[in-house]
């Protein structure tokens, strides 16, 4: 089933916006599409795709209006996204990533304006509140997510109250863990990360930061304590939405009571990174559908 959600908006991707679109497939991505297809009772009798190196060429298996338009938001998602990485630190990946992306880019652009301008106000509020400073990862994820949700709230057809918390509490969830996962990355390269804004108000020292496994460690309780808050209006929102849902919830069931918290504890101890972000999705693609 997993494999079925995963593949599919690859296919969509490929037919509506060409062979290079097909790079930008993400599990964020795959759960949202599972999410929408399901409660909105869009068609769900396609297979799953077999594994094979060809299988990026071939048609969707589904005729989901659902599932075409989240392709087309994911595109302006990656567009968004590199905008922001290329703000952040400008590199050769996200230039060439645009460049490569740039039909695929134009077309969603045409294609759902409402939506690449309602993106484009939430990355925008992103980098106002990472220029305030501001130390509430939760708080920074929740107010993005909740630019991120109304596309699919249009998408699936509903103003469904706990669909749109349901959305935008898994983004202020990714954004906590991301930032957990990314210390001394954003160390390193200077950029924005709301538990280095707060250093000294998390770790109450004036000692210089060393590095990520020292900043958890002497921060465990509080950052696990932040880490279980966000989980749990996660799963909150998500057992409302799950009475709505007409298939897959065995899919569903185990990516939030048991993957994404299993993801926050790898990143915790150290023993794992977060699931990939959009920027790593050309060198992480192949890694992406072993685990598909």
């Amino acid at each position: 089933d997993y494999r079925r959600y995963y593949c599919e908006p690859c296919h969509q991707l490929r037919d509506g916006f060409g062979l290079f679109s097909t790079l930008t497939v993400s599990y964020d991505m795959t759960f949202n599409s599972l999410i929408a297809n399901s409660v909105s009772g869009s068609p769900n009798g396609f297979g799953a795709t077999a594994n094979g190196p060809l299988c990026v060429f071939r048609g969707p298996y589904s005729d989901s209006e659902v599932l075409k338009k989240m392709a087309g938001y994911s595109i302006l998602l990656v567009k968004w996204e590199l905008v922001d990485d290329d703000t952040d630190k400008p590199s050769r990946k996200n230039k060439f990533a645009s460049l490569a992306l740039n039909r695929a880019i134009e077309k969603a652009e045409r294609m759902y304006p409402e939506y690449d301008e309602i993106v484009g106000e939430g990355y925008g509020r992103l980098v106002e509140m990472e220029s305030e400073g501001r130390t509430d990862p939760a708080g920074i994820g929740a107010e993005f997510g909740k630019y991120l949700a109304e596309p699919l709230m249009d998408i699936i057809g509903t103003e469904d109250g706990s669909l749109r918390d349901l959305f935008t509490e898994l983004t202020a969830a990714v954004y906590v863990i991301d930032a957990v996962d990314d210390l001394d990355e954003d160390y390193i390269n200077g950029t924005y990360n709301p538990f280095l804004a707060g250093y000294s108000e998390y770790s109450g020292s004036s000692e210089p930061y060393r590095n990520r496994d020292a900043f958890v460690n002497g921060n465990l309780y509080e950052i696990t304590n932040l880490v279980r808050e966000v989980m749990a209006d996660l799963q909150k929102s998500y057992s409302l939405v799950r009475k709505k849902m007409e298939y897959a919830v065995g899919v569903t069931d185990n990516i939030v009571m048991h993957g994404i918290p299993e993801s926050a504890k790898n990143v915790i101890a150290g023993t794992g990174p977060a699931k990939p972000g959009i920027r790593n999705s050309l060198e992480a693609r192949r890694a992406r559908n072993r685990t598909g």
